[in-house]
């Protein structure tokens, strides 16, 4: 994130670079940076002779080295935005002449999205010493909570820890389909709310009682009349609540149990460092590991395994999901 505020200071500065490489697996930077590029180089009146868009389905590397080397009319600068460049994979190495010796009044952004650069070609190393190659990495699921917080900071609005793990579960770690969600709730929230478990479910329709965190406390509580609710719950809106999620979700959960055993230190300090997760939830930790001994924790493991197999139709074709998830839980707090 430090990396994209330099970019957009650098841009907002003048201090442009001939080509914008943008590349990686998670597609929310890229899109940001490019819409921004869009935005802020060129006033709206330049736009219209110094400014286009084109998609890498529908042209080639030279037909990008055309219009790169083109100059601008009435204008310091033109601007070339390459959208889905990564439709040009096979070719996009062809673009290392012109990378070594852009043209200088032009700005050339390529949007490479899910895919990455071979860094010991030549396409890199010209891109390296002439532009600027940003890199937008997926985040860890264990990230993204953190990141929920640091993008509603500036525009002064916080979450709980609980909802930003509601938002984590059930939208995964797509950052342009939780950024979108957050978009949403800063329309109807006035500022300086604190967006709670309640706002979530009102809002965007996720429970906050029958969800995945709902479900893994309760197990690591060993309080299985809540465990069960969640789980009939589950069983009955099967699309909302897929179970290979939630044996995921489980795993994750289990497997980490299992790190926190092994721990020699059990400060919760500690504990959230190793694990990787937010402080507030190192109780629940604490809690479950009290509830589970390190046998039972990789008996769990392996169980959970052979279901992950099961909810993707492996050997149980024709057994309900929901009966598969109550026979796991079965299992788990037996």
């Amino acid at each position: 994130m430090d990396e994209v505020k330099q970019l957009v200071t650098d841009i907002k500065n003048k201090n442009l670079k001939p080509i914008y490489f943008l590349m990686g697996e998670e597609p929310y930077y890229i899109d940001k940076i490019s819409d921004f590029i869009e935005n802020a180089i060129l006033t709206e009146a330049e736009r219209g002779f110094n400014q286009m868009v084109l998609y890498g389905r529908d042209i080639t590397t030279d037909d990008i080295v055309s219009n790169a080397k083109r100059y601008p009319m009435m204008a310091e600068h033109q601007v070339v935005i390459i959208k889905e460049a990564q439709d040009l994979s096979r070719t996009i190495e062809k673009l290392s002449s012109y990378a070594l010796n852009p043209q200088p009044s032009t700005v050339l952004v390529l949007n490479y999205k899910y895919k990455k650069l071979d860094k010991r070609k030549g396409l890199y190393k010209a891109l390296k010493k002439t532009g600027v190659v940003f890199e937008s990495k997926k985040l860890y699921e264990n990230q993204v909570a953190d990141w929920i917080r640091r993008v509603l900071a500036p525009k002064s609005y916080a979450i709980t820890p609980k909802a930003a793990q509601m938002l984590v579960e059930f939208l995964g770690t797509d950052l342009s389909k939780i950024n979108n969600e957050l978009e949403k709730l800063q329309i109807i929230l006035p500022k300086n709310t604190q967006i709670t478990p309640e706002h979530i479910e009102e809002n965007i329709g996720i429970s906050k009682d029958y969800n995945n965190f709902e479900l893994r406390k309760a197990i690591g509580e060993k309080n299985a009349v809540k465990a069960y609710k969640i789980v009939n719950y589950f069983a009955e809106n099967p699309k909302d609540n897929p179970m290979v999620v939630t044996v995921s979700l489980l795993f994750n959960f289990f497997s980490q149990l299992l790190h926190f055993h092994g721990l020699q230190d059990k400060s919760p300090r500690s504990v959230a460092s190793a694990l990787r997760i937010n402080p507030y939830f190192v109780n629940e930790y604490i809690l479950a590991a009290r509830n589970y001994p390190m046998r039972k924790v990789s008996l769990v493991v392996s169980i959970l395994r052979d279901f992950d197999v099961k909810s993707k139709g492996v050997g149980a074709n024709a057994v309900p999901q929901g009966d598969l998830l109550k026979e796991l839980l079965v299992k788990i707090l037996n």
